[in-house]
């Protein structure tokens, strides 16, 4: 279930972007899934409409989700992959910091409790 947290810094729409992207990977959207309507979505969360039909816009916009006049939102077949291959270029990108906060001397134990610490933070 989505939950957005509005004291947060993040940008509503951006929680929610997140969050549907979040339900994907975790199975919870399944491909040509229908979404909930704006609407509904936007009573569920408590957030303006214009800021949910932003996010579909965006999911749109990153081939995330399908959009069918008439008929509603869709998650697209291929976002679960599609999602996956940008985690693993994430992946890419903490190996090129860990490098290079090892050049300046960080330690690994240093580097390994802040991943430890963002994972526990993060409830996973």
């Amino acid at each position: 279930m989505l939950v957005i947290d509005k004291i947060s810094r993040t940008p509503i729409y951006e929680q929610i972007v997140e969050g549907i992207q979040r339900e994907i990977l975790l199975g919870l959207l399944k491909p040509s899934q229908q979404l909930p309507s704006i609407r509904e979505l936007a009573v569920t969360l408590s957030a303006n409409p214009n800021t949910v039909q932003k996010a579909f816009i965006e999911l749109d916009r990153r081939g995330i989700i399908i959009s069918s006049p008439g008929r509603g939102c869709f998650v697209a077949d291929d976002a679960p992959e599609l999602l996956r291959i940008r985690l693993k270029s994430k992946i890419s990108d903490i190996k090129t910091i860990a490098s290079e906060l090892a050049t300046f001397g960080v330690s690994e134990d240093e580097i390994i409790s802040a991943i430890k610490e963002a994972y526990s933070e993060k409830d996973c």
